[in-house]
């Protein structure tokens, strides 16, 4: 009966702090303590009691460990907590889709994994028939057509010869890399009906007399579906109104404006004070990407044009290398308004019309323009824009994987000698161009996207490869690894892990800025 009395006693409710609760702890995930932030821990017209006071009612066990639980508990609190610290971040939108990319991310890899091993047995099947039968393709083919004329007793060696039917164009094309951005799509038809339903959502939208350019950007931030992503990018860069009756009106004025800045300035890409800027420029163009596309001499004359106008039309920071790559996103996704071709980059642009030709040229440029207008500070002299991005990842890193940038500073890799290039050309060095595009689709959703929350994106994807970092001990071989990262087979499914893990460090580090101080 003494136990039982004490049990009781330790489970009364008391003013003085429990022993063991946990108090909130204010540091890289919590803000400092605020009521109006906090009005679920404080139930308003409550005064908080100045001395112990003796409640009547014994608390339950429940109450006791609501009342103690952890701060890393998710509960209603947190969802409240989250919506208001976030509002102006779309947050309810953007933190589910991360929830789905998350669960969505270990399921795909499951399938990936089981697919690989059926390739596997196929190929070792695939051999030991060919080890068994010497002949050649056309003898492997007519086995195939065989199959299906033989008897029903000849069923299992029907079933092996159509795998090994399929199996072969797979296995005799070594680029599967090239193939791997549309991979998941192909081999869940739940994400195609995903996506068909997105599709259904983007639609809607775009077909009203007034884009919710909003509600727009809530879509546009897990992606935009390939066939409205044109009108999409337009509408997002502030190229075009949200007004669907003045949409055509904008169009021919600013291709206009456009034509007419090349006809004024183009023709004095010769002269002695413009001569270094075109020469540049000129240099450059057959370093971009994708590297089919950019030897088409009608690329190359449209690059130039778009390149050598801007640079005159913005003589504080003239033509810099690395603006050229941003241009590419722009040209291919507008080209794609007019094609039906999958694989872009091995489209002849020069079998487009002329007219067709001058919209995507005079296209990209405005909605390039306004993506430099953001980022101009980049490019002015001595790039100040990038040297002060590159010490605030420098500074993050330090606080999300201190076991990370310990290792880069004791082997002393500075991070300008691999993140300058990440800034400079928005980590299109650094993934595929369909990675890149599928990035855009979430930095034109973003407020600051090309320079705020691409901050955050480029700490996500160096801690990605801490692995692989912590396992080379050496300064050469760390800097070939951070310049040559092993992205090329890379699709939709690592961006979108990638941006929710981004946007999982924006959230907990966007509004504590002392955080970048040591």
């Amino acid at each position: 009966m003494a136990n039982d009395g004490g049990r009781k006693q330790f489970w009364k409710r008391s003013g003085t702090k429990v022993p063991g609760s946990i108090q909130h702890v204010y540091g890289a995930q919590h803000p400092p303590f605020d009521p109006l932030l906090h009005g679920t821990l404080i139930k308003p017209g409550s005064k908080p009691p100045t001395t112990p006071v003796k409640l009547k009612k014994v608390s339950t066990f429940q109450e006791f460990e609501s009342n103690t639980s952890d701060a890393w508990d998710l509960g209603d609190d947190d969802d409240e907590l989250l919506a208001i610290a976030a509002e102006n971040l779309n947050t309810e939108v953007v933190m589910e889709t991360a929830h789905k990319v998350i669960q969505n991310h270990s399921k795909l890899q499951e399938q990936h994994k089981f697919l690989e091993e059926h390739l596997q047995e196929e190929k070792q099947v695939e051999l030991a028939e060919l080890t068994s039968v010497s002949c050649g393709d056309n003898r492997l083919v007519k086995s195939v057509s065989e199959g299906h004329t033989s008897s029903s007793s000849d069923n299992a060696s029907e079933n092996s010869s159509m795998q090994r039917s399929q199996s072969l164009p797979q296995t005799s094309t070594p680029p599967l890399v090239s193939g791997m951005a549309d991979f998941n799509t192909s081999v869940a038809p739940a994400l195609t009906e995903r996506e068909a339903s997105r599709l259904d959502k983007f639609k809607q939208l775009l077909a009203g007399p007034n884009t919710d350019l909003e509600e727009l950007r809530k879509l546009s931030w897990s992606g935009i579906p390939k066939r409205v992503r044109p009108i999409a990018w337009k509408l997002l860069s502030g190229y075009l109104p949200a007004n669907v009756d003045r949409r055509e009106s904008t169009l021919q004025r600013k291709r206009k404006e456009y034509f007419a800045f090349v006809e004024q300035y183009y023709d004095s890409r010769n002269d002695e004070s413009h001569q270094d800027t075109y020469r540049q420029i000129h240099i450059d163009i057959p370093r971009m990407s994708p590297e089919v596309l950019r030897l088409q001499p009608k690329v190359t004359e449209i690059f130039e044009r778009i390149l050598f106008i801007w640079a005159i039309r913005h003589p504080a920071s003239g033509y810099v290398q690395g603006i050229n790559d941003l241009v590419t996103p722009f040209f291919i996704v507008f080209v794609c308004e007019y094609i039906e071709e999958e694989e872009v980059e091995n489209f002849d642009v020069s079998s487009l019309p002329e007219e067709v030709l001058q919209n995507i040229e005079a296209d990209s440029y405005w909605c390039m323009s306004k993506l430099l207008d953001g980022i101009q500070d980049n490019y002015t002299f001595a790039q100040p824009g990038i040297q002060k991005k590159v010490k605030m990842l420098e500074e993050l890193v330090s606080r999300i994987d201190e076991q990370v940038h310990r290792h880069l500073d004791q082997h002393e890799v500075k991070y300008l000698q691999f993140a300058f290039r990440w800034m400079n050309n928005l980590l299109m060095r650094e993934v595929p161009l369909r990675c890149t595009i599928r990035l855009w689709d979430t930095y034109q959703s973003e407020p600051e996207g090309f320079s705020h929350f691409h901050l955050y994106v480029c700490a996500a994807f160096l801690v990605r490869w801490r692995k692989e970092i912590l396992e080379e001990k050496d300064f050469q071989e760390l800097l070939i690894f951070l310049q040559n990262l092993p992205t090329a087979h890379w699709g939709n499914e690592e961006i979108s892990v990638l941006l929710a893990e981004a946007y999982r460090l924006k959230f907990a580090f966007a509004d504590a800025p002392n955080h970048y101080k040591k």
